[in-house]
């Protein structure tokens, strides 16, 4: 078993700056997880403190049932993989991801028999003899994978491993590492302050904010429930509308906008008169140009639209406000074409406005997590 548990976890800096503050984590064995968070939120420090590369101040770290607080990193079976991969120029592929069976003292000919059966499983076996000179952003990577994987660790840990690749390079390499992990098996930890990396790899996601953590859930629980309104802006290929408005009269009275009303979101009660922040992802909105029956929508005029490929990106004004709407890119309106924002209630979110944390519907249903890959 190689479950990570963290108890009250806290990285201290001098000065009282916390890097990490009380966190309580559990990342099952055999787990996908990913840290998510904007830079310096805690993300990389938690993951260093796992490695045991930053030394822990408070609370108490277990891998594997097994307490690590105190343990050096060479102990507890862990390999983590940098985000500038960290490969010795001078030395050849085969000799890079061997290197570490070499500090543990391993006979050379199983340190290359090794380096060669690892390296042929990440397609390196026609570059064993090159040096990371020699290399593509993309092969180095699955070096430095390669060289973690050889170590047969019980947890591998990956510190923004695909940011140095291009676009085109970082999607092929993020299949690659997903299918990676799941013939491995191995309890994975994931750094990322990409969204889209942490929805498309993870089986769950803790999202980070100053050295908190503010949401610990599987993707789909995480897109369209977000905890927070934090959370709600920074998940999302295209941030949540979020606008302040008021409960009167059974709906949300959202403000600076051209007397709009919004039914409330399915299943959620509310007293009359209190504040709330209302919100809706631009993929659940539609637009149209003729008035709704049932007036749920919100009368605005397009200011700008922006192609996605298959969809448009649509920037609406009613009022102060702005709502933006996905549409199917023959369904896009000229800027300036007036009409209604299309508001299905149960797509919709309340949010305190105080405390900002999500306001729970009466009956939500439970969003079904997918099992993992051992079938729990």
């Amino acid at each position: 078993m190689a479950a990570i548990t963290s108890t009250a976890l806290v990285k201290e800096y001098p000065g009282g700056v916390r890097g990490v503050d009380g966190v309580d984590l559990e990342v099952r064995d055999g787990e996908f997880f990913a840290l998510l968070g904007p830079s310096g939120c805690g993300k990389t420090t938690l993951l260093r403190s796992i490695a045991g590369l930053e030394s822990i101040t408070e609370g108490s770290l277990e891998i594997g049932a097994r307490d690590v607080t105190d343990t050096e990193p060479g102990e507890r079976g862990v390999a983590m993989v940098f985000q500038d991969y960290a490969l010795f120029p001078h030395m050849d592929v085969a000799d890079n991801i061997a290197y570490p069976l070499k500090i543990r003292r391993v006979r050379r000919s199983a340190r290359r028999d090794t380096a060669e059966e690892v390296g042929e499983g990440l397609s390196l076996d026609g570059l064993m003899g090159r040096r990371p000179g020699q290399l593509s952003g993309g092969q180095q990577q699955r070096v430095a994978l390669a060289r973690a994987v050889a170590t047969r660790p019980d947890v591998l840990l990956l510190d923004e491993p695909l940011s140095n690749l291009d676009a085109r390079l970082r999607l092929e390499a993020r299949t690659f590492l997903k299918e990676l992990q799941r013939d491995l098996k191995v309890t994975t930890v994931f750094v990322t302050h990409d969204q889209a990396e942490a929805l498309a790899l993870a089986d769950r996601i803790a999202v980070m904010r100053e050295g908190k953590l503010q949401q610990v859930g599987a993707p789909r629980e995480v897109f369209r429930r977000p905890a927070t309104t934090f959370v709600a802006s920074f998940i999302g290929s295209t941030p949540m509308n979020l606008l302040p408005g008021t409960i009167a009269d059974g709906a949300v009275h959202l403000r600076g906008a051209d007397q709009a009303a919004v039914s409330l979101p399915r299943g959620v009660e509310a007293a009359e008169g209190t504040e709330v922040i209302w919100g809706a992802r631009p993929e659940y909105l539609g637009w149209s140009s003729e008035p709704l029956a049932d007036g749920a929508g919100v009368a605005a005029e397009v200011t700008v639209t922006e192609s996605l490929g298959a969809t448009t990106l649509v920037t609406t004004h009613t009022g102060d406000q702005r709502i933006q709407v996905v549409v199917d890119e023959d369904d896009e309106p000229e800027p300036g074409a007036r009409g209604w924002v299309v508001v299905p209630p149960h797509r919709t979110l309340l949010f305190d406005a105080e405390s900002t944390a999500l306001i729970e519907a009466v009956d939500a249903p439970a969003i079904r997590e997918l099992p993992d890959r051992r079938g729990r």
